[in-house]
Formats: C-alpha cells, sequence, structure tokens
C-alpha cells in the first residue's frame, strides 16, 4: 500500500479536528477511500470520515488494509506537513511510514496498534430537518452560545433556524433565515432539541476542510453534522442530545 497526497491539508486538518474526541482508531483503506468510523470514550459522539481515492495524486492499494494508529502522534506528524509538502502513507509491516517531501524528505515512522475488534457501524436515523448553510455562519452561532452556556437549543420551522443558549444570568439567540445561499427543509410543526456546546465547538473545526455544513436532526434526537468536498473528504459526525431531566 503506497497513497500519496498533494494537498495534505484535507488529512492534517481532518485528523486534528478527529483527535480531540479519539484518541486511538482504526483506519481501513480500501481500493475507493481511507475511512474512519469511531466513537468518543464517553459514547456521546461518534466520527465518520472519508477520504476519497480521487483526492491522492497515487492510490496503490493491493488488498483492503487496516491500521490502528494512536492519533495523538498521527496528528503531531501531520502538524509538520506544509501545504506545499507531498505526503505520502504507506504500510510497513508493524509500522505506519509518513514521509513529506518538500524542500527536503522527512521519514516518520509510527507504531500501529492492538484495537479490539469491535467494528463500529453508523447507526439508521431519520432526519426530518435538514438545514444547508456556509460553516462559517454554523462556527459563529456556536460560538457565540459558548459564551454564555454549555448546552445550546437548535429549533428550526418553516424558513428559519434558531439557536438558542442560556446561562445563570446571560441569555443568546442566533436567527439564521432562509436564503440563496442558506437551505432549510423542515416538517410542518417546529422541531426543537439540545446539543452539548463542548462537542459541537470540536465538531465546527470541519469548517476548515469545506466552506459549507450540513445540519440535521429531529426532537430530542442525535444529530448530524457534516462537511464534504466533492470527490475527496468527507467528515461527518453524530452527537446525542442532551435531555433534559425536569
Amino acid at each position: 500500500m503506497k497513497l500519496t497526497l498533494a494537498e495534505p491539508g484535507y488529512l492534517k486538518e481532518s485528523i486534528s479536528i478527529i483527535s480531540e474526541l479519539v484518541n486511538e482508531a482504526r483506519f481501513k483503506v480500501t481500493k475507493d477511500a481511507v475511512e474512519l468510523i469511531a466513537m468518543d470514550p464517553a459514547n456521546v459522539a461518534m466520527v465518520i470520515f472519508k477520504l476519497l481515492s480521487s483526492c491522492f495524486t497515487e492510490y496503490d492499494v493491493k488488498e483492503d488494509a487496516v491500521i490502528a494508529i494512536n492519533l495523538g502522534n498521527l496528528k503531531q506528524v501531520l502538524r509538520r506537513a506544509s501545504p506545499s509538502d507531498m505526503l505520502s502513507l504507506e504500510l510497513d509491516g508493524s509500522k505506519l511510514k509518513v514521509q513529506l517531501r518538500g524542500n527536503t524528505t522527512r521519514t516518520f515512522n509510527l507504531p500501529t496498534i492492538e484495537l479490539e475488534e469491535r467494528e463500529q457501524k453508523i447507526p439508521e436515523l431519520k432526519f426530518p430537518v435538514s438545514i444547508s448553510l456556509p460553516s462559517n455562519v454554523l462556527t459563529n452561532a456556536i460560538e457565540d452560545a459558548d459564551i454564555v452556556a454549555e448546552s445550546v437549543s437548535f429549533e428550526a420551522e418553516q424558513g428559519k433556524f434558531t439557536m438558542k443558549a442560556s446561562g445563570d444570568l446571560s441569555e443568546v439567540k442566533v436567527e439564521i433565515a432562509a436564503s440563496e445561499d442558506i437551505g432549510i427543509n423542515v416538517p410542518e410543526e417546529k422541531v426543537k432539541s439540545k446539543y452539548s456546546i463542548e462537542y459541537l465547538k470540536k465538531m465546527i473545526g470541519g469548517a476548515k476542510i469545506s466552506g459549507r455544513a450540513s445540519v440535521q436532526f429531529s426532537k430530542d434526537y442525535p444529530l448530524k453534522l457534516e462537511f464534504k468536498e466533492l470527490d475527496k473528504v468527507m467528515l461527518s459526525f453524530i452527537l446525542a442530545p442532551r435531555v433534559e431531566n425536569d
């Protein structure tokens, strides 16, 4: 297996974001993509990552491979990649060889690890609400909510998506109206659910890989947040709701 990326940013940024949620993970390398599905240790969030073969300048995969690795270690190596570097990945026995080629050639060998053989499955979820919007609009709204509270309510109704957060004394409400740039599909009635800002702040890092975000949710139901660049990369998250105990 040998993979070469001319745009290392897609892998570098994705691993940086994923490592905020997951310490160790298993990558599956197939003929079509490098894929990862993992749960965070608290079982609150799932991350789904796919880097398509069409994103690579060289994609030589003779047979499917599984690589389990410490994401903190991989992140530290990828941070050394500059945008102009060619980044190559090779599996060499029990090591993952990461090579960065620019003015110099730097080669890192990272140990692969043993992970228990529990393969994660993406849950089958149905979402009546789907919103497509610029990533920075979502990022700003979550950062606004973070000033006052630990959780934020997502509310969707015809033509409008509202995010509300309230702390001991402060409150914030961000209203996002449907427009040419913002698509809001909702059922007839208003739909509302609440999510952890701590997790959302980690997930909106996906804005670094795509200028658009997709938000899907339902009443007191998991949230699906997705960032995608066509024919290149997909990074999505599923986040459990915060259900209030009255």
